[in-house]
């Protein structure tokens, strides 16, 4: 009983040598001349001479771009620039100050430390002013208090969220300029 040719695996990186499915290709060499547009065949042929293989640099062009290289080294060295991109990406954060309505004036202060130590790192700083009991019947406080942190921000930070209420909170997102 014959079995049914199984899919090629699912290729990661670029098709090289055997997987390359375009029958003409252009060729450049290992010292990155152009050889002109060879059939896919005789390039790998080629390449194998020079103890290389050929690797589609440009799958998309017309006709395909391929290219003497070790694979290996070639996987190797993408590899690692993804690593080190990955590396020095650095990724936002969203930090959340937790304030009163009748926040006393030297706590205000150190709150307002850490949002600009926060903007300054290059996060997102979410401000939560919690009411309480009748706090809540006197939403002008807490305008005027958020009111007050983006005036002391302005120049580090641009208002990304403004000022809501969501049932005893009232929110406001800043991020960095």
């Amino acid at each position: 009983m014959m079995r049914r040719p199984m899919p090629a695996p699912p290729m990661n990186g670029p098709r090289f040598n055997e997987f390359i499915q375009s029958p003409k290709v252009r060729v450049i060499d290992q010292d990155g001349e152009n050889l002109g547009v060879m059939y896919t065949r005789e390039a790998i042929e080629a390449a194998a001479e020079v103890g290389l293989d050929l690797v589609e640099i440009s799958p998309n062009a017309d006709p395909p771009v391929a290219k003497f290289l070790d694979i290996g080294k070639y996987k190797y060295e993408a590899q690692k620039k993804a690593n080190q991109a990955r590396k020095t990406q650095k990724t936002q954060e969203i930090k959340e100050i937790k304030m009163r309505p009748n926040i006393d004036d030297h706590d205000y202060e150190t709150k307002m430390k850490a949002v600009h130590k926060f903007l300054g790192e290059g996060d997102k700083v979410k401000i939560t002013l919690r009411f309480r009991g009748r706090e809540l019947s006197h939403g002008q406080l807490g305008m005027a208090l958020l009111k007050r942190v983006q005036d002391d921000t302005a120049e580090d930070a641009k208002i990304e969220a403004y000022p809501r209420m969501e049932g005893r909170q009232m929110l406001m997102v800043l991020s960095p300029k």
